[in-house]
């Protein structure tokens, strides 16, 4: 990966790698799980978390060595161990159901998942036999004959626990790589005969990360799986190719979804949204029947019901929209909450700010919160009416049906009801333009 990043970490449709290995683990509702961990451990764990056990492989010796850490946890358990990869993110919790149930209907020792490629270089080969021998050999361990052989490892198993343990511990490393290879307990099991093959039906399931063009594809695979799987729920997307959700995203249905859309996080969508198009979404909530108009970035942010966002707007962190509010273009909007019918068409700051219904905030209003030390509240009656160009210095409240003249700078609390506004005397001075204008024009012939 030429990264200074662990593999496992990379992340696809915005979760590390492993979190989606993890993801299709638990759907199975396993006993338990164990993560082995080696490179950036504590990093790994991390994410990791309380998601499964993990052990220590503090020497990189192979696959099987690092199976063979796993020891210890499962102490004890008389059951099916399934072998996963971390950098193997794409397989699906049923494939893995398969696997499972080919395991015990061949009443097996061993089973491999397996899968066809179309270009098989750098995969071990799997090589069956049909009488219950499989031999899985390295690509660099492999002849020329057996390179062209197009049925490959996964690296996902499934095996008999106390086989599993017992075969691991009479692992040798006399190969190429000079490691302790997983795919040897698979020959254990051959001479049992008691080794089996499950084939997948979708070898993009098996697609291992090894580069960063490997993470491309493996992006665009989930991506087109992603947006196929809401397509049958009934989301409309008007350009797919360049939607990009997260595998967290939940969208209604009758939704449309314009171009250049990016969604992550725990986004939520609701019924007979409109997305127009070059939007970011992060871990927001969207309202039935509202509409995210061109250039919309929303972070952490709800918009309420019918409510109408942009274009070219910013919701920041913990700004709430009620239902059938309007936040135009250039507007940003931090830390507030907007009540319901409420507008802000255009070129304006909210922030720290608690703001009532049917209020109009004018063009170029700002809540000045930052008084450089900390940040400072302002409160907004409902029907308040703000002119344009306004600042309200926090901390300052407004009460219900306040009139705010256009150009003021409110310091005050303002009563109900009351028009508040600044007095600045207009000057004049007639046949100013005429001179201005001769001095420009000496100024540039000097």
């Amino acid at each position: 990966m030429r990264s200074r990043k662990a593999k496992v970490l990379h992340e696809l449709a915005g979760k590390p790698l492993l979190s989606h290995v993890l993801d299709s683990v638990e759907a199975l509702r396993p006993a338990l799980v164990v993560a082995v961990v080696g490179h950036s451990a504590d990093d790994v764990r991390e994410v990791v978390g309380r998601r499964a056990e993990c052990v220590l492989q503090a020497q990189q010796l192979g696959s099987g060595h690092a199976a063979l850490q796993a020891k210890k946890a499962l102490a004890g358990f008389d059951g099916d161990v399934l072998v996963l990869c971390g950098d193997v993110p794409l397989l699906r919790s049923e494939t893995l159901r398969k696997l499972r149930e080919r395991h015990r209907r061949k009443a097996a020792s061993a089973t491999v998942l397996a899968m066809h490629a179309a270009d098989p270089d750098g995969y071990g080969r799997v090589l069956d036999s049909g009488d219950g021998k499989v031999r899985i050999v390295e690509h660099s361990d492999a002849t020329a004959e057996e390179r062209t052989v197009a049925q490959v490892n996964t690296g996902t198993y499934c095996f008999d626990a106390k086989f599993l343990f017992s075969a691991l511990s009479h692992l040798g490393r006399d190969n190429a790589q000079g490691e302790y290879y997983l795919t040897d307990v698979m020959q254990a099991a051959s001479r049992r005969k008691s080794a089996s093959v499950h084939l997948l039906d979708d070898p993009d399931e098996g697609l291992g990360i090894n580069a960063r063009i490997d993470l491309a594809q493996a992006e665009a695979v989930l991506q087109e799986r992603l947006i196929l799987s809401w397509m049958d729920r009934g989301v409309t997307f008007l350009d797919p190719a360049t939607v990009y959700l997260s595998t967290d995203t939940k969208i209604g249905a009758d939704t449309v979804v314009g171009p250049n859309v990016r969604i992550v996080g725990k986004t939520v969508i609701g019924t007979a949204c409109v997305l127009e198009g070059s939007c970011f979404l992060v871990d927001s909530v969207v309202e039935d029947e509202a509409c995210v108009r061109w250039g919309v970035v929303s972070d952490r942010a709800r918009v309420g019901r019918a409510a109408r966002v942009g274009p070219y707007a910013h919701l920041r962190p913990e700004a709430e929209l009620g239902a059938d509010v309007h936040i135009g273009n250039f507007v940003e909007v931090k830390k507030s909450r907007i009540g319901r019918g409420s507008k802000a068409n255009h070129l304006s700051y909210i922030g720290d700010a608690l703001v009532g219904e049917d209020v109009n905030v004018g063009a170029g209003t700002i809540t000045c919160n930052y008084d450089g030390i900390r940040k400072h509240r302002t409160v907004i009656g409902d029907r308040v009416q703000i002119g344009s160009d306004t600042q309200l210095v926090a901390p300052v409240e407004l009460g219900n049906d306040v009139y705010v003249a256009a150009g003021s700078t409110v310091t005050k609390n303002v009563v109900p009801g009351a028009l508040v506004y600044n007095d600045k005397p207009q000057r004049v001075r007639p046949g100013w333009v005429e001179g201005f204008r001769k001095r420009a024009r000496e100024s540039k012939e000097s």
